[in-house]
């Protein structure tokens, strides 16, 4: 498995984020699965203005070249008023033909009882349009300001509820490489 590197995309730069420890948690569980894996912070590419896929700029070049030779993507953000946050949606705004015919896993994070899941049925749709394959499997972490008591998460049952995720990310990875790298 180590043949495949799929990032993992912390989705908010937010002070104070919860959806930090659930990053952490997940990337430990790829790293786990064998899989080659970093961490990408929007808050490490905070944009002043938005920019488009064909205008590169210093900021995105690491994020590029990450894309350009990922074969899958995680993506780990809160919900914030039922939708994603703005510094996600401009990251993801910043490439495109990287992301193609590559699949992507969502983790959702939130301090209340649906753990993000209506920020990630919105970006299931963003994902479509950059020409990514959204897997069914998503891990929801909920009421996280109690799960990530102390910045470590409290509920043991997370790590199980990972592995179907990884392992059906893990299944389009392998599916879709052969077919990407023989265009």
């Amino acid at each position: 498995m180590a043949d495949l590197y799929i990032p993992l995309l912390l989705g908010t730069g937010h002070e104070g984020r919860w959806s930090e420890h659930a990053a952490k948690f997940v990337l430990e569980q790829i790293k786990t699965a064998g899989i080659d894996t970093e961490l990408f912070d929007v808050r490490d590419h905070s944009f002043p203005e938005t920019h488009g896929p064909k205008q590169p700029n210093d900021r995105t070049a690491k994020w590029r070249e990450a894309m350009a030779r990922a074969d899958g993507l995680v993506i780990v953000t809160p919900e914030y008023n039922h939708g994603y946050p703005g510094e996600l949606k401009i990251m993801l705004d910043a490439l495109y033909k990287e992301y193609f015919h590559k699949p992507v896993a969502f983790c959702g994070v939130s301090d209340g009882a649906l753990g993000g899941a209506r920020c990630v049925e919105q970006l299931r749709q963003v994902v479509v349009e950059l020409h990514m394959v959204a897997v069914r499997d998503a891990v929801y972490f909920m009421n996280c300001d109690k799960l990530f008591a102390g910045g470590t998460i409290t509920d043991p049952a997370y790590v199980e509820r990972c592995k179907p995720m990884i392992a059906e990310l893990l299944w389009y990875a392998r599916a879709l490489k052969p077919a990407r790298l023989a265009k």
